[in-house]
């Protein structure tokens, strides 16, 4: 294994070859005025580096964490993952402090062998209860309307998923190559700086709640992460990589850790 070169998790993320890095680095600009401090990843988990493919060809794997908190935020995170042909990955999740009626904010950005994934939404932790959706769902849908008819649709999700999106949910597979390439670049790319720009406003504008709704936050908050932790479509892509020892201790106590 190679010694991580990364001191924190706000030490910057820089992996030869990997498509995402200016969807990181946009994010990190626009949360810097939040003044944000490390949060605490284990040195193992800051990078880690493997390989892939064949004995006869092998292809150089790189997995990086990018994380911070501040005030309003209990953990931002980013899973930063290259390994060449075989997949290049963005999984940027902000998990809010339980102390405000926030959503969470995800964006997974997935290049495979047969194509772009690409998924951005601002997740309920409550989405039955209309004083958590309502509001952030108005100002939201015009932006997802906007970009949705830019894009295939990305096909249904399951009805067990349903409860932790919102109706914004704006999910599309599009081909590798100058089209896939032309569509991220037009319509991705504008799509999460808005629904990021959009959360980072929910989160200035926040206002602390009482406990009681703390509690019924925080078992929101809890349910997303367990559902996200046990359904993590990474998981056999990291275990290939990295074994499952490391891999089931990325996904519970760095990347879904309340």
């Amino acid at each position: 294994m190679t010694a991580s070169p990364r001191s924190d998790s706000l030490a910057p993320v820089r992996i030869d070859g990997w498509r995402w890095q200016p969807f990181l680095d946009q994010a990190i600009a626009a949360l810097e005025p939040l003044t944000p401090e490390a949060y605490p990843v284990p040195t193992d988990f800051l990078e880690k580096h493997g390989t892939t493919g064949s004995k006869a060809k092998p292809v150089p794997v790189t997995t990086a964490t990018w994380a911070c908190s501040t005030p309003k935020l209990r953990q931002v995170r980013a899973a930063c993952v290259e390994a060449g042909a075989s997949a290049s990955v963005l999984n940027f999740v902000i998990n809010p402090s339980c102390r405000y009626d926030l959503p969470f904010f995800g964006a997974d950005l997935v290049t495979l062998p047969n194509g772009h994934l690409l998924a951005l939404d601002l997740q309920p932790a409550l989405k039955e209860d209309d004083a958590h959706t309502q509001g952030v769902w108005h100002r939201l849908m015009p932006i997802f309307d906007r970009w949705k008819a830019e894009l295939p649709d990305g096909g249904p999700i399951p009805d067990e998923a349903k409860p932790y999106f919102s109706p914004a949910f704006l999910w599309t597979r599009i081909p590798l190559g100058d089209e896939g390439d032309a569509l991220i670049q037009a319509v991705i790319r504008p799509a999460f700086e808005e629904y990021l720009n959009l959360y980072l406003s929910l989160v200035a504008e926040a206002e602390p709640v009482d406990d009681a709704r703390a509690d019924l936050l925080l078992g929101g908050q809890k349910r997303y992460t367990a559902y996200r932790a046990e359904k993590d479509p990474a998981r056999g892509m990291l275990t290939r990589f990295y074994g499952s020892d490391w891999t089931e201790a990325y996904i519970h106590d760095v990347l879904f850790d309340l």
